[in-house]
């Protein structure tokens, strides 16, 4: 029982184990947004979110390539 006197905080954890703690959940958020930036980047060179002058060009070509693969499936 006297490790409880220790335990003074409201999350119960000595100030160790927080640091510990903390230091995890910092290197994991830090990875998550590094993780979460490359692949907004890669969906953006995908497919911009806004659309250049010519708006969405690569979508002028869906029409007639749906035209044409529809005949095969049926």
């Amino acid at each position: 029982m006297a490790n409880d006197n220790d335990r003074s905080s409201l999350s119960g954890l000595t100030e160790a184990e927080a640091k510990e703690f903390h230091a995890v959940f910092v290197t994991s958020f830090i990875g998550f947004t590094v993780i979460a930036i490359i692949a907004h980047f890669l969906v953006w060179s995908w497919r911009p979110w806004i659309p250049g002058p010519k708006g969405y060009a690569l979508l002028d070509g869906v029409g007639s390539a749906i035209q044409s693969v529809l005949p095969m499936i049926s």
